[in-house]
């Protein structure tokens, strides 16, 4: 198959091979929701009851009727009798009525007749069983009514939401213990060079350990899939469509890194092309680096080609092996990555209509966070992790200049 007849951008590159992907169709299983991290909601979740579930301070004060303070200051204070205190953990035994006061800590219960609490830092003693108030308060002022978070029946989560710490410490505020998730689809990973072997061997002359099999697999890990690692294939034929057939079969998706020749490449696009239909649908992406990048649909299962060399397949995989396993996790509208704007330190040239993924280390400048540009080599792993995050010259410009602000995609 000739290589690189169309080079396409990133954005349209993903939108062709998408386009090809059936529906997704998660399977589904309970998981205990404290060990919920990162999971994707299988379906939406209902709340059962009221958040908070009764009315409550958010402060150390008293609890007033608003009213009763109105006008309330330093040189003209509201004085009122305390009713009693509220006791942490139980109901109040009794009820506020006008010129009365309770003694509230933060997250007792509001008592009956209460509508604001004064924070107890504007209050003084004036005498046994009565305090001075020395300022104003509003009804609702320092408290949560019952419900103001969330209310009986209402939808706090959607189906296809990742889970992060807010929302799994919101489930089991309401005792939602188990939760639905979608079942981390199983990626292979096959990486293929006569040239590469295992990490725990000693390399003979002009062989080099396998990096991409396991920076690859914890990639698709942190995404949210399972990898699957098929070890090491030789360079042949029978042996990478044997391989790849093994994989279809028994995994969702597949990632496979070729060799760095180019008849290499050629053999593993024409393997992928046979795997099934529609076949190979983007063979070559305005991308650097990673212009040799393979997008296909096979019998209904999203097939990545990768470069082989390390640093390459690795950003490579973070834009297109990432939104392939939150496909399959059925995530509906995947937050943003982190990111942060610095200032660039020196010149960068490109070339237009190509974008071109640059490795940066992140310093804390006098005016904010200074970017400064790792020039590498594509097979130097170590170049990528040092650095901080990347940046993106775009594909309409011809470079960046010392001083201009850009945004760093976080690591």
């Amino acid at each position: 198959m000739p290589e690189f007849l169309e080079l396409l951008p990133p954005p349209e590159a993903i939108k062709r091979w998408m386009a090809h992907l059936p529906a997704p169709r998660p399977e589904a299983e309970n998981v205990p929701t404290f060990q919920s991290l990162g999971r994707v909601t299988a379906a939406a979740i209902a709340s059962p009851e009221a958040l908070p579930a009764f009315p409550r301070s958010t402060v150390d004060g008293f609890a007033v009727i608003a009213r009763d303070t109105f006008g309330a200051s330093d040189s003209l204070p509201a004085y009122l009798s305390l009713a009693g205190e509220v006791p942490m953990g139980r109901q109040p035994d009794f009820t506020l009525h006008p010129t009365q006061a309770a003694l509230i800590y933060t997250g007792g219960m509001l008592p009956e007749g209460a509508d604001a609490v004064v924070m107890i830092e504007y209050t003084q003693p004036a005498k046994p069983g009565e305090i001075e108030v020395l300022r104003a308060s509003a009804a609702g002022e320092n408290i949560l009514k019952a419900g103001e978070d969330v209310a009986p029946g209402q939808i706090i989560l959607q189906a296809g939401v990742r889970l992060r710490p807010p929302e799994i410490g919101g489930l089991l505020a309401l005792g939602i213990t188990q939760v639905n998730v979608t079942c981390r689809p199983r990626i292979a990973i096959i990486s293929s060079g006569d040239e590469i072997v295992g990490p725990q061997a000693s390399p003979a002359a002009g062989q080099v350990r396998d990096v991409n099999s396991y920076s690859l697999g914890a990639l698709v890990e942190q995404a949210g899939g399972e990898p699957v690692l098929y070890g090491i294939i030789s360079d042949q034929r029978q042996a990478l469509q044997q391989a790849l057939q093994t994989a279809q079969d028994e995994c969702a998706a597949i990632i496979v890194t070729a060799g760095s020749s180019a008849s290499t490449r050629d053999l593993t696009a024409e393997v992928i092309q046979n795997l099934g239909e529609p076949g190979v649908l983007v063979h070559g992406v305005n991308l650097r680096p990673g212009k040799p990048t393979i997008l296909a649909v096979c019998n209904g299962k999203g097939v990545v080609g990768l470069p082989g060399n390390p640093v390459s397949a690795l950003v490579v995989a973070s834009i297109f092996a990432t939104a392939l396993v939150e496909r399959l996790l059925g995530l509906t509208n995947p937050r943003p990555k982190p990111a942060l704007v610095a200032r660039l330190t020196i010149n960068l040239a490109s070339q237009a209509g190509r974008e071109d993924y640059v490795p940066v280390i992140l310093s804390a400048g006098p005016q904010g966070y200074l970017a400064e540009p790792i020039f590498y080599k594509s097979n130097l792993i170590f170049s990528l992790a040092r650095a901080d995050g990347l940046l993106i010259i775009p594909s309409a410009a011809t470079g960046l200049s010392a001083g201009d602000q850009v945004t760093v995609t976080l690591l």
